[in-house]
Parts: C-alpha cells; structure tokens; sequence
C-alpha cells in the first residue's frame, strides 16, 4: 500500500454530541475572510449552465451564463445580509480538456467575489472542481498520458486564476465498481473500494496538496465518493438495486474519501460526498453537505438527516434557467441561506442539538441509507474505520460496521425493510464475512471477472 502523509489512529470527535452542524475542531479560513467550521453555517451554491455546447463559438455566450449567474447570487446574498458564502464551480468536462478555459471562469467568479467583499463585506469564497477525465481509455490510464496532463493543467492554472479550495469528485476504481454493482458483486465491489480506489487516491491527491502547496492561499478541500456511492445511491432509486446494498457501499466508500484527507486535504469536503460525516468525526474537518436541496439535481432519501453535521450547505449543480421568481441559482441560493439562517439561530439559542436531532429523527429509520448517517451510527462506522489499519481492512471494517447498524434497527424494530432487502442483507453480510484478509488474495479471487477493465500500472499494481 502506497504510504500516507496523515494517519488516523484515533476519533477526532468520538461523542455523538460533538458531531453537529457549524462546528469543527479544526476549522478552516479561505478566501475573503471566511472561517468554515467556527460556529455558523455557510450556503455553498452550485451553479452550471443550461443546455449549450461549450465550444469556442459558444464561448463568448457561456462566459455571459457564468456573469450572469454569478451577479445573481451575489446579489440575492446581499439582498438576505448572509454573513458569508461559497460559490462552487464545477468544470464541466470541456472546460477541464480546455483548462485555459475552466481557469477564465475562475478569474471571473473570483473577481466577483472580491467585489463584493470590498462594497457588502461579504465573507466568501470559491471552491474550483475540475472533472476527472482520465477514464478516456479502456482500461482508463490514470497516471499518465494527455487526461492526466490536461487535468493536472487545469487544476495549476485554476489555482493561478483565483480558486481558494481545489477538490474533485475522482473515478479511480469506477470502471470495476460499476460492473460489480451492476452483478451485485460484494467481492469485486471490495476490491474496487479496499484496493483500486485508495490507491488512485493516494497518488492523485499528492499531485493536488502538491499544487496547494505552490501557493500560499489556496487549500486541498476534499474528494467526494460520488462516482460509487451516490451511483448506487441512484441506482437503488430507480429500483436496480437494493437499498441495503447503496448503505454498505457509503459506509465502505468512506475509506478512500479519506485518503485525501491523509495526504493533505484540510476542507471543507465536497458537498455530494454523503459519506461526509464520517470524515467529520475522524479528521475534525469541516464538511459540505447536501440533500433535500440538492433535488435541482437528484433525489435522495437523506434530505434532512444531510444536514445534521454540515458546515457548508449546498444545493448541488442547478442550471441556469428562469423560475418565475428569478433564476434558478438565485432561487437556490435564497433556499440555502433561510436554511442556513435556522442552524445558526438554533446554535445561537443553544437549540442546535435539539434541531439536529430532529433532522436526524425525520429521515433515520425511513431508510437504511439514512440510518448509516446518524451521529451515532457516524461515530460507529468511523471507529471502525480507525481501528484498523490497511485501506483493504478499514473498507471491509466499514463494510461490517453499517451491516451491524442495519441489524440493529431491524432487531429493535425501528427501521423496516421488505423481505427482498433482508435477503440482500444476509447475502452482503456472508460475502463480506468470507472476503479473504489478504488483498492480494481478493485480488486473484475476482481477477478473472474484471480482467482487461482495470490497468494495474495505473494503481501501482503489478500484472499478472
């Protein structure tokens, strides 16, 4: 396993009391005077284009989207007085394969945030992602060749041109965790998460606290789990698979989010990584979440359990499209300060469990994807984590942590499920109870069934 630069051998916070929103132990300052995690909650608005080619004879009208939306939200932050914000800008996959051209727009957004902290105050910052477009070929090489150069460009002159925090939502891993989902496939899910995934972590976000480091404000923020977790999340929507089986790939695809955390990221982490609370109790770091904001861009069965720990509170990706109000980031940046404004109200009147307790409370049981996000269930899946050692035994540890989790709301009664999801409930808990302690072990296992889908130069693998 490749080495770390942070070991997490203990719970940052490990009282379930202590995991709630506004509040961090190691909180971070970006930006224009914004401190994330000291108390309050910040909106984190999401903001992307509608329909249109990005192309270079679309530019000219792109670039008036990006001013156009960024006007906008400024403007209904000043009009609300939101003591502070953040604007994510998500590179969509042309403007990362451009980097010259995601880097304009972060020049652009940036200077409209420095405007208005110089005329409103506004405390504020900007978090850049670039699209990870190493997954071109098949099997996708992810340490070399023109999408790792080109993302590696974008993420340089992003910093360059104004980002304050630098994330992604990286793939390594995908190409075999989506096959395994598909097949339900606990093994080559655990290879994928436990063995691919960390690995591509680890060296991707050493080239990123890499470029953090070359300038002198600008932080490693944090991955998300989205490419694994929130599409299992979507695919159990959808009813293509069971609900019990999203819950264990969350709990499992925290480890490798965690990675980045171990070779520098301090947060705030991405808003789409669900599994942000568990990164919360063992890092100490801020976190951006979202949920029953986020249905601009999908849905989930978390909406107001999200937001019990936040410290960033977004809305996801909204297209710039007219509502009858206004556009659709400006109605979303509204949405997200009055939310914001009630968890600071109750962190100001000492309500600020009672209020979390209560988002916990209305989604916990509904669902078992929910059930694994609860403060106690964070605190029981993160200890987990920490207690062992590998990447390979803190996934199967998370793995097995949430499989208890479910069990215990089923004995007690309080989470239902159908017969079909106890029999996937079973069937994942034998699986991982037959998952052979030695990676390499798991490795010749499910070889055979990904063969040719993965390159195992591209996760410091040699071939067989």
């Amino acid at each position: 396993m490749e080495p770390s630069v942070r070991a997490y051998a203990a719970l940052a916070m490990s009282d379930p009391s202590e995991l709630v929103f506004g509040r961090a132990p190691t909180p971070v300052t970006c930006g224009f005077d914004l401190t994330i995690g000291a108390g309050q909650v910040y909106p984190e608005v999401n903001f992307t284009l509608p329909a249109i080619t990005v192309s270079a004879e679309n530019w000219s009208e792109i670039v008036s989207q990006y001013t156009e939306m960024v006007t906008g939200i400024l403007r209904r932050a000043a009009a609300l007085r939101a003591p502070g914000i953040v604007l994510e800008f998500e590179l969509l996959p042309a403007m990362t394969e451009c980097p010259e051209w995601g880097a304009e727009i972060t020049a652009l957004l940036h200077r409209a945030l420095e405007e208005a902290h110089g005329k409103h105050g506004l405390r504020c910052a900007l978090r850049v992602t670039p699209t990870d477009i190493r997954e071109q070929g098949k099997p996708p090489l992810l340490r070399g060749g023109p999408g790792v150069e080109k993302l590696l460009r974008s993420f340089e002159l992003c910093a360059q041109a104004g980002a304050d925090i630098l994330s992604i939502e990286s793939i390594g891993g995908k190409e075999v965790h989506d096959q395994a989902l598909l097949y339900g496939d606990v093994p080559g899910i655990m290879f994928a998460l436990g063995v691919l995934a960390p690995r591509d972590m680890a060296w991707l976000w050493r080239q990123i606290a890499g470029i953090c480091e070359g300038h002198s404000a600008l932080i490693a923020g944090g991955d998300s789990a989205c490419a694994f977790a929130n599409t299992a999340m979507q695919l159990a929507h959808q009813r293509m698979l069971p609900e019990v089986l999203a819950a264990v790939v969350r709990g499992m695809s925290a480890v490798r989010s965690l990675v980045a955390f171990e070779q520098g990221a301090i947060g705030p982490s991405k808003d789409c990584a669900y599994e942000g609370p568990i990164l919360k109790s063992i890092t100490g770091c801020p976190i951006s979440m979202e949920g029953r904001s986020a249905t601009c861009a999908h849905f989930s069965p978390m909406g107001n359990i999200a937001s019990a720990m936040c410290d960033l509170w977004s809305n996801e990706s909204v297209q710039n499209v007219r509502l009858l109000s206004g556009s659709a980031p400006e109605a979303y940046t509204e949405s997200l300060i009055y939310d914001c404004r009630l968890m600071n109200a109750a962190s100001e009147r000492g309500g600020a469990l009672m209020l979390r307790d209560w988002l916990t409370a209305s989604d916990r049981w509904l669902s078992p994807q929910a059930a694994v996000l609860s403060p106690e269930a964070t605190v029981e899946i993160a200890s987990a984590i920490v207690a062992a050692e590998s990447h390979y035994d803190r996934t199967l540890a998370a793995g097995r942590a949430v499989v208890s989790i479910l069990r215990a709301g089923l004995g007690s009664g309080a989470m239902q499920i159908s017969p079909k999801e106890r029999q996937w409930l079973d069937r994942i808990e034998r699986e991982l109870c037959a998952i052979p302690p030695d990676e390499m072990d798991l490795r010749q296992q499910v070889e055979e069934r990904y063969e040719g889908m993965f390159d195992p130069p591209s996760y410091g693998l040699l071939a067989y």
